[in-house]
């Protein structure tokens, strides 16, 4: 079983920020499949779509406590971390860029850390979408949590595509996806 899981901040006034586009690529790509995102298991406190061996799925619970429901959706279909793609924003990342890789640090975004607590383990396949830096000394934490510009948006809209497709592929051949993650560059 493969698990891809789009990061999110649940609850309508989260809808469209920075923090939540891992779960606009999750929701993008379920759509793909014509499989809409459910309620899971009460013990797994996630939305979940299944396509044949594949689930999609997208966090009920906040940022930083997000390690334990992966944890236990990884328990319920028995999968290990090898089999888990995390999508989520980074701000280190240019806006509009993508880029996979295995394992790393957090680079202070909690809900990696709070992934990598409970699995005890770095090594699973991160999906990084850009989102930029703050402006000025706007704090981080304030920046994620905004939403997109209408012109980011339009640019946010293509990359959330672009990184739907990106997860198809790494289903099958990981580095393929790799490969066309950093392909991607804003306005492409």
């Amino acid at each position: 079983m493969r698990v891809i899981v789009g990061l999110r901040n649940p609850g309508p006034e989260y809808e469209g920020t920075r923090h939540n586009v891992g779960a606009e690529v999750a929701r993008r790509l379920s759509s793909r499949w014509d499989a809409p995102l459910k309620r899971g298991p009460l013990r797994v406190r996630m939305e979940l779509a299944r396509h044949g061996d594949t689930v999609v799925a997208v966090p009920m619970s906040f940022m930083n406590e997000v390690g334990g429901p992966i944890s236990a959706l990884l328990k319920y279909f028995k999968a290990s971390p090898a089999d888990l793609l995390i999508i989520h924003d980074d701000i280190d990342l240019g806006f509009g860029r993508l880029r996979l890789q295995v394992g790393g640090g957090s680079g202070g975004h909690n809900g990696l850390r709070s992934i990598e607590k409970s699995l005890g383990t770095p090594d699973f396949a991160r999906l990084k979408v850009g989102v930029g830096r703050p402006p000025g000394k706007l704090d981080s934490a304030a920046y994620v949590l905004r939403r997109f510009t209408k012109a980011e948006r339009v640019e946010m809209d293509m990359v959330v595509e672009d990184g739907a497709e990106v997860a198809l592929r790494w289903l099958d051949d990981a580095v393929a996806a790799r490969d066309l993650a950093g392909s991607r560059r804003p306005g492409a």
